[in-house]
């Protein structure tokens, strides 16, 4: 990652422009009762919330992001509440996660398609993947307006080789708050997800 989107995102959190949201991924919630405990990595994780929800719901959760200040933010609501993160400063530019050692990897409103192939060699034996992201449609929606930080149609149904897709779907969609987004969703383990 460059100094200057470094400097954008740790100034985002540190004078707290960022959005953060109070509440876990809906998408994430709905899957997780079906993924077996164990190790979990929660790429660009900022403020912790999909990050302190796995902690919670019993996985040993390291969570990544690029900006100190997100990760300090998200160790004192982990504090709060009691529940233990290993938080990890990391440029997702250049990060590779160690080979077959999570049993989720979860990656919501966060693209880097540099990174997106090396996540299913991360998984363990039978491990899932959960990603959200913010495809390109005429629709006016919320996120970011870009198109280099917009999915192509059907982009994330083949970002991750390798790995059975147990659910995709592209929509629009209202978060809790109330944004009305146009998110693609993707289910997928490396493995028989047993049901």
């Amino acid at each position: 990652m460059s100094e200057a989107d470094f400097r954008k995102w740790e100034s985002r959190y540190r004078d707290g422009n960022a959005v953060v949201r109070s509440y876990p991924s809906p998408f994430v919630e709905r899957w997780l009762d079906r993924v077996p405990r164990g190790r979990a990595l929660d790429v660009a994780c900022g403020a912790g919330r999909n990050a302190l929800h796995l902690a919670g719901a019993g996985f040993v959760v390291d969570a990544m992001d690029i900006a100190p200040a997100a990760l300090e933010r998200a160790a004192a609501t982990g504090a709060e509440r009691g529940v233990a993160v290993n938080w990890v400063q990391a440029d997702l530019d250049s990060v590779v996660p160690d080979a077959g050692a999570y049993a989720l990897i979860t990656m919501i409103r966060f693209m880097n398609r540099a990174l997106m192939p090396h996540l299913p060699a991360a998984l363990a034996p039978g491990g899932w993947l959960i990603a959200e992201h913010h495809f390109q449609t005429p629709v006016d929606v919320h996120g970011p307006r870009g198109p280099e930080f917009r999915l192509q149609p059907q982009e994330l149904l083949h970002a991750f080789p390798g790995l059975r897709v147990l659910h995709y779907q592209e929509a629009i969609v209202d978060d809790p708050d109330g944004r009305r987004m146009a998110l693609a969703r993707i289910a997928a383990c490396n493995g028989d997800p047993g049901f």
